[in-house]
């Protein structure tokens, strides 16, 4: 590099995942020369697409797209860049022991109807518990897609925010800011427990509380991680939405939407480390050597790895070294991806096309009961995994057929989200315990689909070991920290850090580590670029 040469680009990257990308998509939709850095051969992270086996693609980490915002998909274009969705009508099956099941529709009078066959008053409750979620998952939309306030100094800009939302917040009528107030906290057996009766109605609604995170349905503040997963567009069945491709599509139309902004995009490009310059970012180090300069540095790592992976501890001070240090990324999951010869049979679907309907949302395998998903997460405390662990798997492969096509029919795929399996076990070694998961898993499945694992021509099996190293998640963690209420809004990742920049001027976090927090929705990344394009504007 020639001393003294201007910056190559106005901003760096690092990661392309799917909030990274997003946020150089808006950076370069704005006019700055903008450069994305992708440690892997591939980008969209957790939104992976891979062969299983010759002719079959599965997705990997994540599986579905659903709650990608609207409004990131409409203005950076990505169906002109090749982004199909579907949305089967049913979000979600749990077979249950006795050979009937819970089914959440996207119509809710259609799931009301299902659910007065385990109790008149469950399917008299639903509605209203379906127009709750709605309301008050659109305050937290709008919450989320705000900058948290400045808790320190706070500004005009914090007063408008506050206004705007205290008209959301006045929207709900005073019984129910009075109830979003009282919600929040709970923990989210208590929440389903005020409105139904039958066990596994209330394991089925309940279980979007726990997804990814390591706390069970007991825990407090899980009442709060079930509005924002299912949120407005979902309801409380969630949202079921499929890429066509797999979720790697979605990477790769978000790199064809930043190009064609006039971003640049690299991958196989791993970043050591950043440059500083007194107290701001000058640009990053390669693992090659190569330094790329820039006064611009956003991170779509998670906040841990950010902090204390690429930053000299010396920059940050042992304050705040300390404060990262204890940030908490426990992470819970895990990943069994099979490969099929036909599509498995579950006895409480039935047969034929309507079997296949039910099966096209997500399969919940464990949501019997409140407490059988608390032994669950008790197990995961102490460092095991549960012997009969809740499980939420899909087909995508009977949504989007292009997965499987030119394989030989009939052929599928089944994706497993295991949770609460421990990247920290009391005993063993994840290395020497990767079989014995995905047998495990295949075991669990059996009580629901006998006869699936003679159905199985290919497995992936995804540790949270694997989550660490093949996409960067610190301990595994699929959503860059735990989604608890002291890691949330203006504490997400941690105080002072909430409004998208980090120590360093110059230097940004835009992955799921940051408000509002986890899952594909595009929304951090947007965030960060708002936060850089205000702060170049002031300058």
């Amino acid at each position: 590099m020639v001393s003294g040469a201007p910056p190559a680009y106005d901003a760096i990257v690092v990661g392309g995942g799917h909030n990274g990308l997003v946020c150089a998509a808006y950076l370069a939709r704005a006019g700055l020369r903008t450069l994305v850095l992708e440690r892997r051969e591939v980008v969209g992270g957790v939104a992976a697409t891979a062969e299983l086996e010759p002719g079959v693609r599965a997705p990997l980490a994540a599986d579905t797209v659903g709650r990608l915002q609207p409004r990131v998909a409409r203005e950076l274009r990505l169906h002109e860049h090749g982004l199909r969705l579907v949305a089967p009508a049913v979000r979600a099956f749990a077979p249950q022991p006795d050979g009937r099941a819970v089914t959440l529709w996207s119509d809710v009078g259609r799931t009301a109807a299902g659910l007065r066959a385990w109790s008149p008053a469950d399917g008299a409750a639903y509605p209203a518990f379906d127009g709750r979620v709605r309301a008050f998952g659109r305050l937290l939309d709008a919450l989320g897609a705000a900058t948290p306030p400045d808790l320190h100094r706070p500004g005009a800009s914090d007063a408008l925010a506050g206004l705007r939302l205290g008209a959301a917040f006045r929207g709900l009528g005073a019984e129910g800011g009075r109830a979003l107030g009282r919600v929040v906290p709970m923990a989210v057996a208590d929440l389903v427990g005020e409105f139904f009766d039958a066990e596994p109605v209330r394991a089925t609604l309940a279980a979007a509380g726990i997804r990814h995170a390591a706390m069970g349905p007991w825990s407090a503040g899980t009442a709060a991680h079930l509005l924002t997963q299912a949120g407005a567009g979902g309801g409380a069945a969630g949202q079921t939405v499929f890429a066509v491709g797999g979720p790697g599509a979605l990477g790769e139309a978000l790199a064809a939407s930043a190009r064609a902004f006039g971003a640049t995009v690299r991958t196989g490009a791993e970043v050591r480390r950043f440059v500083r310059a007194g107290d701001r970012v000058t640009g990053v180090v390669l693992s090659s050597g190569e330094e790329v300069t820039a006064p611009i540095v956003v991170s779509g790592l998670d906040p841990k790895r950010t902090l204390l992976g690429l930053l000299d501890p010396v920059a940050l001070g042992p304050t705040m070294v300390w404060r990262a240090g204890n940030l908490r990324q426990p992470g819970v999951v895990a990943k069994v991806i099979l490969g099929l010869a036909g599509l498995p049979r579950f006895p409480a679907a039935g047969d034929g096309p309507e079997a296949e309907r039910l099966l096209r949302g997500r399969i919940l395998v464990g949501a019997t009961g409140i407490d059988d998903l608390e032994r669950g997460f008790d197990a995961a405390k102490y460092g095991r995994v549960s012997e009969a662990p809740y499980l939420e798997a899909t087909i995508p492969s009977l949504a989007d057929p292009s997965l499987v096509a030119g394989a030989g029919a009939p052929r599928h795929v089944l994706s497993v989200l295991v949770q609460w399996a421990p990247y920290h076990r009391r005993e063993g070694a994840w290395e020497g315990e990767r079989e014995a998961l995905g047998d495990l898993v295949l075991r669990r499945l059996e009580e629901v689909a006998p006869g699936v694992s003679g159905l199985v021509t290919s497995r992936r099996v995804l540790t949270p070991l694997d989550l660490e190293r093949d996409f960067g998640l610190t301990e595994g963690h699929p959503l860059h920290g735990e989604p608890s209420l002291d890691q949330w809004f203006a504490w997400r990742p941690m105080v002072g850090l909430a409004r998208y920049r980090l120590p360093l001027g110059g230097l940004y976090l835009a992955g799921s580590g940051a408000h509002p927090g986890g899952g594909i929705t595009g929304v951090p990344g947007a965030s960060a670029a708002r936060a850089v394009l205000v702060d170049r504007s002031r300058a």
